[in-house]
């Protein structure tokens, strides 16, 4: 896979945020434009991420690989990350993920049949206050999830699917 002009021009943006001989700075922005293009980041795309970057592959393989917002394999077209930390578990995530696992079919890092969900854990996401907390492929956060609003967030994303 190679990154079209698009997204190399967004990650000029994200480089021109930074000094120039300091361009690495822009890794990780570089890697969530290279995600949203392409869904996941094989090792190509990472090799690619690199050269553009103008840094060692392995350099940029161990940023991806250090946070779990990263995909390194494919996944399905709603990737949903529930926070299971003690705070959020003592607030009700353990069950909601249960209840989303029971309507899923699934287990933590698998996905639907039908490639619609993949089912993360997460970690602390910083809104303990407001769990269970739910996050749509790292750009969207349900918080206060019930098993009714649970509920209604996946038939939303299957609508979409």
């Amino acid at each position: 896979m190679s990154l079209s002009a698009d997204s190399l021009k967004r990650i000029d943006r994200e480089i021109a945020k930074y000094p120039a001989d300091q361009k690495q700075s822009a890794v990780m922005g570089a890697l969530i434009i290279a995600q949203d293009e392409n869904g996941w980041l094989s090792s190509d795309t990472l090799a690619e991420v690199a050269r553009y970057l103008g840094m060692p592959p392995v350099a940029v393989y161990e940023v991806a690989t250090f946070y779990n917002m990263y995909n390194l394999e494919p996944t399905g077209r709603f990737k949903l990350t529930i926070c299971t930390c003690l705070p959020c578990g003592l607030q009700g995530a353990l069950a909601a993920a249960d209840h989303i696992k029971a309507r899923l079919g699934i287990d933590f890092n698998q996905t639907t049949a039908d490639g619609c969900f993949t089912l993360k854990e997460g970690e602390c996401m910083g809104a303990c206050a407001m769990a269970p907390v739910v996050l749509v492929n790292n750009k969207r956060m349900c918080d206060r999830l019930s098993n009714e609003a649970i509920d209604t967030l996946l038939t939303e994303l299957k609508a979409k699917a």
